[in-house]
């Protein structure tokens, strides 16, 4: 059952029911919004006798604690996938009692997107699972489709179309049309003026054998191809290709200005100006940024936008759309979608002055923009559907499902390259009554090109969908023929375990030598040294500095869900649950913690560290650092690596590095000398155990190693030490002047050491700080400019 009514051009994909009907048990619907969420909850007590208190939503804003709670008397939990994919690998919850789960928009569910790890999960834990996959844009071709219904573990398939008597009560006619836009001359003299600049840097690019073309129009995929070349010149030791990946950087940042000012807007490409300037101010920023904003060219075209005072013509052009529709044609609402969050903010300011406007963008800070909390989400898509106001400009967050019946006009403001994205934008009219969509398209620009792309994928989705819907009993058997259960998988474990591949089990440890030649795990090796001296300290030679404690991770625009939860060092106690790892929410942008949360024998907790990435006991704690982000904390004098290990230090008595990733001496154009004095540094000044894995699954089975051996060969437990270690007033004197201007703590320290107070730092000239080292005329200038502007209001 479909959580919400038929939608046009809906296309269902229902798991294998098991033969008995099911009584017992709770639902699972997840949708990858929160405005969504709370959308299908609403219908689901409307629509269903079950008490409203039976039916739950989960997402960030609900504490975990709270969400462990709810779960067990739950009936029916609408979630966003982010947090049941925190909860699951926090140890929070069970899916070994759902007996259906829904994916919405399940055109998801491919790469690390975290359906996929849901649906693993499910189909590992529970009896006798049933999955039901709902999309109105489910792929462009067959195999898109097989990998969907695979990741989810669907093996039947139904395709219902507008013509099917199910959907076509519910679905009216769409009417499309493309309005053509020319470009006015001042904004072609701006687009020009960066495209000379883009040229100019293809030409460097060309010279080093990347590229033929120069043509700042070139491709996306060409672009991509261009940094793969670069990438095995720098893997085969090209220090040019270092430049080279440089001026690619630069690339892109041009060639996104230029897509604002061609399709966009002029403020919006003022407000991109602004951050790239502030970027190249900050300390450590690349010399992409630097370059980029001191090339004479891309000036000129700074100050030509700041001195514009007319408006994009599609400004125009949106307003008479308005009109027309609200006005003359007598509907009652709209919806604008836009790309850029900076567009949306100036667009209904702009139509503010004719029509009841109001924006809806995503939760997170981005762009130098505010987001909504949800609870503004939620009031503003309920006055909208109530009429209170007329449009609602929006950015991708109300793409996907959101029920807003009875919309008269939707209007792209730029074309979407992709098929799946402009049919959902389309899906938001056409329900109640006949609806129209319209595409603003600027002529001679990448609108064009847009434009082609998007209506070529959705004739190829529309004539997949009629292929597919009649074969859909041969896909069905594909998928029965073809799909993998997560029991092959455990099965291949256990022979390679019989095989000798595996340690001996933990009760017998001197077992590891075997006569069939198996080697000893870590596990197995001789700890005594280990276990010596339980009274050292933690401080583990570590004597001074810290970094503040490390915020919440940030909430997507459009949707990623994270949650609040205060710092700690480590709150999970023992259990008789096996081997315990700890783990730091934000390492869930890795696949690390996913991967440790299906192991046998491994129980996963969900926190937010204040030191370390992993807990492993008592006093184990472990930093993970990729190869990529070890190299740029020696290239471009950011710290924190050291003062996190210095934090971890403090807490634990055995911090641990693990670098993750090949090439260490060669990634990067960086002196081997200079790395092997960082990794000599932690090792000794820091007194921290530096490990190298290959990659995420080499730092998964470490861990997993490292927290078997001291949990259970050397009995130690997972337990909390207290608070980090409260900061000397030096190093508070160097975190305040850091912070003035993004200058760092090496120069803060120069600056320090030059006029001995922070209020010597604060009131000193521009010439007195050109004095001190490191210090040039940018730093100077951003140091006065935000010591002694005044605060805006």
């Amino acid at each position: 059952m479909s959580a919400d009514r038929p939608r046009k051009d809906d296309r269902i994909a229902v798991g294998d029911c098991p033969p008995a009907v099911r009584n017992r048990g709770k639902a699972l619907f997840l949708a990858p919004t929160k405005p969504l969420v709370q959308q299908h909850a609403d219908f689901y007590r409307e629509a269903l006798d079950v008490a409203d208190e039976e039916i739950v939503v989960f997402t960030g804003e609900v504490r975990p604690d709270d969400r462990a709670a709810l779960w067990e008397d739950a009936s029916i939990v609408i979630a966003t996938p982010q947090v049941v994919e925190n909860d699951l690998v926090g140890n929070r919850i069970s899916l070994a009692d759902v007996t259906h789960l829904t994916f919405d928009e399940c055109h998801r569910a491919s790469g690390d997107y975290a359906y996929v790890y849901i649906a693993e999960r499910y189909h590992a834990d529970a009896a006798e699972p049933l999955v039901t996959g709902m999309s109105a844009s489910p792929g462009g071709d067959r195999e898109e489709i097989t990998t969907v219904c695979e990741n989810l573990g669907i093996d039947q398939v139904e395709v219902m179309t507008e013509d099917d008597a199910d959907v076509s009560e519910y679905t009216h006619d769409t009417d499309v049309q493309w309005e053509r836009i020319d470009l006015p001359e001042p904004i072609v003299e701006i687009r020009d003026a960066l495209n000379e600049v883009i040229t100019d840097r293809l030409e460097s690019l060309k010279q080093l054998g990347v590229t033929n073309t120069t043509q700042p129009d070139v491709s996306q995929k060409d672009l991509n191809r261009m940094r793969g070349e670069l990438q095995r010149m720098m893997d085969g030791g090209d220090s040019d290709a270092y430049t080279g990946m440089s001026v690619h950087a630069e690339v892109m940042k041009l060639r996104r200005a230029v897509e604002l000012v061609e399709t966009q807007s002029v403020e919006a490409l003022r407000r991109y100006f602004e951050r790239q300037r502030n970027a190249a101010r900050s300390s450590g920023a690349s010399k992409a940024s630097q370059r980029m904003v001191s090339e004479p060219k891309v000036r000129e075209a700074m100050r030509r936008a700041e001195s514009f005072d007319d408006l994009h013509p599609k400004f125009r052009r949106t307003r008479v759309l308005l009109a027309q529709t609200l006005g003359i044609g007598g509907g009652e609402r709209v919806i604008v979608f836009t790309e850029s969050r900076d567009t949306a903010e100036a667009l209904t300011e702009f139509l503010s002055a004719s029509f009841d406007t109001r924006r809806f963008v995503g939760q997170g800070d981005k762009e130098g923009s505010d987001g909504m909390t949800q609870k503004q989400q939620q009031e503003t898509l309920d006055a909208f559907r109530a009429g209170e106001f007329e449009v609602l400009v929006s950015t991708s967050v109300a793409e996907e499902g959101l029920d807003v019946p009875e919309v008269d006009l939707v209007l792209f403001f730029e074309p979407v390259p992709t098929a799946i994205r402009s049919i959902q934008r389309k899906g938001r009219t056409g329900r109640q009554a006949e609806g129209s969509v319209v595409v603003l398209l600027a002529n001679d620009t990448r609108d064009e090109a847009f434009f082609w792309i998007s209506r070529r994928r959705e004739k190829e989705m529309e004539n997949e969908l009629r292929e597919l819907k009649g074969v859909a009993d041969e896909l069905t058997d594909e998928l029965d023929d073809g799909q993998a259960g997560l029991e092959e998988f455990e099965a291949d474990a256990s022979d390679e375990a019989d095989a000798g591949a595996s340690a001996a089990p933990e009760s017998d440890p001197a077992a590891a030598s075997t006569s069939d030649g198996a080697q000893p795990g870590l596990t197995d090796f001789d700890s005594e040294a280990a276990d010596g001296d339980d009274s050292e300290t933690a401080d583990g030679g570590a004597d001074d500095g810290a970094d503040e404690a490390a915020g919440d991770g940030a909430d997507d625009s459009d949707g990623a869900d994270a949650e609040p939860e205060d710092s700690v060092v480590a709150t999970a106690g023992t259990d008789d649950n096996g081997t315990e790892i700890v783990i730091d929410q934000r390492e869930l942008e890795s696949t690390i913690a996913r991967d440790l949360s299906t192991r046998e024998g491994v129980t996963t907790r969900l926190e937010t560290l204040e030191v370390g990435d992993y807990v492993l006991s008592d006093r184990v704690a472990v930093e993970r650092k990729s190869v990529a982000d070890f190299l740029d904390t020696l290239v471009g004098g950011d710290r924190s690596m050291f003062e996190q290990v210095k934090d971890t230090a403090r807490a634990y008595a055995r911090p641990v590095v693990i670098i993750e990733g090949e090439d260490l001496y060669g990634e990067r154009n960086v002196h081997p000398n200079a790395v092997r004095g960082a990794l000599s540094s932690l090792a000794i000044d820091f007194d921290a155990s530096v490990l190298r894995t290959e990659d995420e699954a080499d730092t998964a089975d470490l861990l997993e190693v490292i927290a078997r051996r001291e949990q259970e060969t050397n009995d130690r437990e997972v337990s909390a030490h207290g608070e980090k270690g409260a900061k000397t007033l030096a190093e508070q004197q160097e975190y305040v002047v850091s912070s003035i201007a993004d200058i760092g703590p090496v120069t803060a320290r120069a600056l320090l050491e030059h006029f001995d107070t922070v209020e010597g730092v604060m009131t000193a000239r521009e010439d007195d700080l050109l004095e001190v080292s490191g210090v040039g005329q940018v730093t100077a200038d951003r140091i006065r400019e935000v010591v002694g502007s005044d605060y805006p209001e």
